[in-house]
């Protein structure tokens, strides 16, 4: 049984020593309570909808996946769980991954103890741990040098307007429910007009929709 008013939290680490670690600073705190931990992003993928977290503390790099990948997918199903990436590597690429999964913070786990319960009860109460100065950075570093804007003329007017939705950060589901369309159909848009991009992902496309409004400022 949950107690009520608590900050439910759920831990995805490839190692056991550090979930342990991360498990016993979170359970002495009195608002938080541990709900589950997971060491793969398959686990991840079934405990995570099944204890619906507040906050979800994911490691970046797992043996059978990303922490990246797992935010996408939980965010997608359910976007009142609240995603920290917890990383041993300062990460521009992984940062910027993160930043279009959806996630709220990005640590790393030479974190000091107290920073790291600050955040996630920051994360908890909807604030965002993302600096806009470093998310700025990680857009222009990113960005495709080599799209212009001709690559648009290509694209029909709907997939301009998700193109647009991508570049704000919206998952498939979100995008579905503002223009009204089936979040599938909204995945068709997306690989069709990614294909006429040139581009593979989907973060490419949103660092290009922030180039092109760069430009236009």
């Amino acid at each position: 049984m949950r107690e009520e008013g608590k900050i439910t939290v759920f831990l995805l680490d490839d190692h056991e020593v550090v979930r342990r670690g991360v498990h016993e600073l979170l359970s002495v705190e009195a608002d938080i309570e541990v709900v589950g931990e997971a060491g793969t992003a398959a686990d991840a993928l079934v405990r995570i909808p099944a204890t619906r977290p507040d906050v979800a503390v994911l490691d970046v790099r797992l043996p059978d996946g990303s922490g990246v990948e797992v935010c996408r997918e939980v965010r997608s199903q359910d976007e009142n769980i609240k995603c920290l990436m917890l990383t041993s590597y300062a990460d521009d690429e992984a940062l910027f991954d993160a930043i279009m999964a959806g996630a709220s913070g990005y640590v790393l786990k030479a974190i000091r103890g107290n920073e790291l319960l600050n955040a996630v009860r920051d994360v908890a109460a909807g604030k965002s741990l993302l600096d806009p100065v470093t998310t700025a950075r990680v857009l222009e570093r990113l960005r495709d040098g080599g799209g212009k804007d001709d690559k648009l003329a290509g694209l029909t007017e709907q997939e301009r307007k998700i193109l647009d939705l991508i570049g704000e950060g919206l998952t498939n589901r979100v995008i579905g429910e503002r223009l009204h369309l089936a979040e599938k159909t909204i995945k068709n848009y997306v690989s069709s007009l990614l294909s006429k991009l040139g581009m593979e992902r989907r973060s490419q496309a949103a660092a290009y929709v922030a180039r092109l409004q760069a430009e236009r400022r």
